[in-house]
């Protein structure tokens, strides 16, 4: 068994990863079966002319994961079939907000016992991506990574640098497909530049009898200008007046008017602009329409129902999970949809 595993000195791969990943290939594929005995620390540090520390700790990696297992006296050896088997996951998403714990609990209770799911934030930051997947890379049989990441070249241009070290076979990007990395990866995303512009379709007759459509967005929202330009093209192309605002003030809100916020994490534009409405004795849903954008379960309960134009999360949650059950990879548009409710 030992004079399988070899280690590529030359490789960028740390030596204790190389370890780790050919032992779980070995497992999986059966050549390694339940109950054989691998070699002790010292022999494989000696086969492989490597330190114990090394072995010891690719040995310790493969025993959190399951794989392997140590009784006193006789060794390391296979861990139990079943454990083994069972893929491994790393979700890195951005923030864990409403509707991404959507997307989080579809693709958990579709992928239900197949795979172990660890999850990881990076909140943005193209540091701490690096150093997740520096830590992980070559520990996990897929990675699900939302890039959300600030828009300036520099940072995009490293970030995609970052992901092309996962093997293509192991990338599902989610939530915002990255077009400029090249390779057979999966990406499951809604379509920022185009998909509002799809939505508010479904409300049009209702907005063109509006006075005035109004975009409300706090200047944190990455993706403001695509669907800003989205919005302003569905306006042009409707001839429905539009003007776009970045702070709420008494004098943007007006009777017989729509607005669409565009989501802060925590739906600050949304509680500000309610609070002005009240304010000037304004009901919403009678005085002044409001859309938001991106669906959560509360929304179903903000003012008796809080009307949303927003892709999927549910589905892009599942279809996620159906790309790794079935090992079949490819790049899907997630529907997106106008949900109608007591606001406009």
């Amino acid at each position: 068994m030992p004079e399988t595993i070899k280690i590529d000195h030359e490789s960028q791969v740390p030596v204790y990863k190389q370890i780790v990943g050919q032992v779980e290939a070995l497992v999986r594929s059966g050549e390694y079966a339940e109950g054989c005995l691998l070699p002790s620390m010292n022999e494989l540090s000696a086969m492989l002319d490597i330190s114990k520390e090394t072995v010891k700790k690719a040995y310790s990696i493969l025993r959190n994961k399951g794989f392997i297992d140590a009784r006193q006296g006789k060794g390391f050896y296979v861990s139990a079939a079943e454990v083994s088997a069972k893929m491994s996951v790393l979700v890195l998403f951005d923030k864990l907000s409403n509707y991404k714990q959507v997307l989080f609990n579809s693709f958990a209770g579709e992928i239900g016992d197949a795979a172990e799911i660890t999850i990881r934030l990076h909140n943005q930051n193209v540091e701490l991506l690096e150093y997740y997947i520096e830590e992980n890379l070559d520990l996990f049989d897929y990675y699900v990574i939302t890039p959300h990441f600030p828009l300036d070249a520099a940072s995009q241009k490293r970030v995609l640098k970052i992901l092309t070290r996962i093997p293509n076979r192991k990338l599902i990007l989610v939530d915002h497909w990255m077009k400029e990395l090249p390779g057979n990866y999966g990406a499951v995303y809604q379509d920022f530049a185009n998909d509002a512009y799809e939505g508010l379709g479904y409300g049009l007759k209702k907005l063109k009898t509006c006075s005035r459509f109004n975009v409300v967005t706090l200047p944190s929202s990455l993706y403001y200008a695509s669907v800003g330009e989205a919005v302003e093209r569905f306006c042009r192309d409707n001839d429905i007046a539009v003007e776009f605002h970045t702070e709420i003030t008494p004098e943007i809100i007006r009777e017989k008017e729509v607005y669409l916020i565009l989501n802060s994490q925590y739906d600050l534009g949304l509680i500000e602009l309610v609070r002005r409405a009240r304010e000037l004795n304004f009901r919403v849903g009678r005085d002044i329409s409001i859309i938001s954008y991106n669906e959560s379960p509360i929304n179903e309960i903000i003012l008796n129902g809080l009307t949303t134009i927003s892709t999927d999360f549910r589905q892009m949650g599942v279809l996620v999970a159906r790309m790794i059950l079935e090992k079949s990879l490819s790049k899907v548009k997630c529907d997106f949809r106008m949900i109608c409710r007591n606001t406009f």
